[in-house]
């Protein structure tokens, strides 16, 4: 028996200004991942593919844990350290969730290290489940910057965290008891960076099945202007081992810390990762 039974859909594409597409993803039970690259002459693409492909040795798996995940995490940054073009450093985003079960309970694990972005839509709501490691996101958390305002900043696409490119910052995690109509959104920064909240959480709630809703939300962020390589990785919660009544837990076990059109470490505007 699965932890939790899942039926799920995804979709990318490179956007309307860029010729490659530097995101990869994961849609493979247990496991549900977006990665969005950096590093430039195709070094982020590369190192994007290397996360997933370090993370893809778990599929298959019942369910995954907070080890496993660690362990596939650790692989991935010796991966991504081995990839360089001109001597500039790759890196990566990472965010998404693996399937777990804890007391013969079904749950997300959510992990997440940078901007890229792993939502919850359940009983009509958008939750955002990680927390952006950006610039903008700590000045928000500071209170030296609004969250309408940071859509705006010349900063808004600088992060605080990768998987390579200099950044040793670790992953955020968090667990997430899982209920049968859960839908999880993993995204990259194309999508949650051009298409408002309101828009997005109308689609996951309009259009049933996963991978059309994932198209549609690829879809959408062209609309918007599609200035980024875009990718939607879209799960639904059919069933549930057990159920938890708990509530869950939305702050993260880890550190904390926003972004839009090239999402580059802090350290190439200047400051350290």
């Amino acid at each position: 028996m699965t932890a939790i039974d899942v039926q799920a859909g995804a979709a990318t594409h490179p956007g309307l200004r860029r010729r490659v597409n530097e995101d990869s993803h994961l849609s493979d039970y247990p496991l549900f991942l977006v990665a969005d690259g950096m590093g430039g002459h195709d070094a982020g693409g590369a190192a994007s593919a290397a996360v997933v492909a370090e993370f893809r040795s778990l599929v298959g798996q019942d369910s995954v844990g907070i080890e496993g995940m660690r362990r596939a995490l650790a692989r991935a940054r010796t991966a991504v350290d081995r990839i360089g073009h001109a001597g500039r450093a790759a890196g990566t985003t990472l965010t998404g969730v693996a399937v777990t079960e804890v007391g013969g309970h079904g749950y997300w694990l959510a992990i997440n290290v940078g901007d890229s972005r792993t939502y919850r839509f359940a009983d009509g709501e958008l939750e955002q489940i990680s927390v952006d490691h950006s610039v903008v996101q700590e000045l928000i958390d500071a209170g030296q910057l609004t969250g309408e305002a940071a859509g705006r900043d010349s900063r808004r696409n600088e992060i605080t965290r990768a998987i390579g490119a200099g950044s040793g910052g670790e992953a955020d995690f968090w667990l997430v008891a899982a209920e049968p109509g859960d839908r999880m959104l993993i995204c990259s920064d194309g999508l949650s960076g051009e298409v408002p909240e309101e828009r997005i959480s109308g689609i996951l709630r309009d259009v049933v099945d996963p991978q059309e809703a994932a198209t549609r939300l690829v879809h959408e962020a062209m609309l918007h202007g599609g200035r980024d390589n875009i990718t939607a990785v879209v799960v639904d919660a059919v069933r549930v081992a057990g159920q938890d009544d708990d509530a869950y837990d939305t702050s993260p076990a880890r550190g904390a810390s926003y972004a839009d059109e090239d999402t580059r470490p802090r350290a190439a505007a200047g400051g350290d990762v």
